[in-house]
């Protein structure tokens, strides 16, 4: 079970480069259900997602580096490309800053995952982050693949 919430940014208020960081691509073979491929930084995983916001089944499965090429030129939209900074949080939490580039380029969006609802229900997010948007589909990544925003 995925259970996390996500948040806006419109500026980022510190400097990132002391940050642990990942260089992500990712597309989607389907979006209804939610099916992605991914590489994360020499990672490569195939990602079923379920229905949900801010809490859903997800499962993933290793690929290969050739599998992922092959997958890559069916996927549906467009290739999501982002750097992912991992930010340590109070708690034990950590925020998942995804600066996007390409088509997607002015966008930054903070995700931090948790243990359960009640945890995340009770999360009160650092000053830095934006407006809320876990409960909007359009920050979605697998909707932002289809259009741009």
């Amino acid at each position: 079970m995925e259970i996390e919430k996500k948040y806006l940014l419109t500026k980022i208020p510190f400097d990132l480069s002391s940050f642990e960081k990942k260089e992500i691509s990712q597309g989607y073979l389907c979006t209804s259900p939610v099916v992605r491929i991914r590489k994360s930084n020499d990672k490569y995983t195939l990602t079923y997602k379920g229905e949900g916001l801010m809490a859903r089944e997800e499962y993933n499965l290793p690929l290969t580096k050739e599998s992922y090429n092959q997958l890559s030129s069916k996927i549906d939209g467009i290739l999501i490309e982002k750097t992912r900074y991992l930010i340590p949080l109070e708690n034990n939490l950590t925020a998942e800053l995804d600066v996007f580039h390409g088509k997607l380029d002015s966008l930054m969006l903070v995700e931090v995952e948790f243990d359960s609802i009640e945890a995340a229900n009770a999360f009160v997010p650092p000053s830095w982050f934006g407006e809320d948007v876990t409960f909007s589909n359009k920050y979605h990544n697998s909707n932002l693949s289809k259009k741009l925003i």
